[in-house]
């Protein structure tokens, strides 16, 4: 069952972000946009390459407003290890959420279970909490993490643009549609 246009799930869940613990639960997702990258696991070999990619990217996703959280099922002590450990790591600034209890992953329907691993998702959420776009990639594709933007600046114009939509490749500036009939059978 998709995700989409429904509100983000109680957690509560301990975190790590620039050197401190802090506790991290839905309601942290509610009141700005949000992104929620799941990976399987710290101390690994795609994971730290998506999490540096999304680091790049941090300052763009907060000039449009945006939080970024990862999460895996590590716990939020492993993460600390992992940050003070790995150059790449070492740089992120936004908050990283540990969910060694699964809830978040099954949350957000990423858990492997078999594995006890969460898969490779993204997600954008809306100031309501509620999930706009999903993104899932199997364990060896690692994500680009500058499509985010996009992504985003079009659920933002969506949003506050009702009876708008954006188009494939639609870029901040370009052109949108109003669907209705005159556009059918037309594109």
């Amino acid at each position: 069952m998709s995700l989409i246009g429904k509100e983000v799930a109680p957690f509560k869940a301990q975190a790590y972000q620039n050197g401190q613990f802090i506790e991290v639960t839905e309601a942290n997702l509610k009141g700005k946009w949000s992104i929620v990258c799941f990976y399987p696991a710290d101390f690994t070999f795609v994971c730290p390459t998506e999490l540096g990619d999304l680091q790049d990217q941090y300052d763009a996703l907060q000039a449009l407003g945006v939080e970024v959280y990862s999460v895996s099922t590590d716990t939020h002590f492993t993460h600390k290890a992992w940050h003070d450990s790995s150059e790449t790591i070492g740089k992120i600034k936004y908050i990283m959420i540990g969910d060694p209890s699964h809830t978040i992953s099954r949350n957000f329907d990423v858990l492997i279970e078999e594995d006890g691993l969460a898969d490779r998702g993204t997600f954008i959420i809306d100031p309501d909490g509620i999930v706009q776009a999903v993104e899932i990639n199997a364990g060896g594709i690692g994500r680009d993490a500058s499509t985010l933007v996009g992504k985003v600046k079009a659920a933002q114009y969506v949003r506050n643009n009702p009876g708008e939509v954006c188009p494939a490749k639609w870029q901040e500036g370009g052109e949108t549609l109003k669907p209705g009939l005159d556009l059918v059978g037309k594109i």
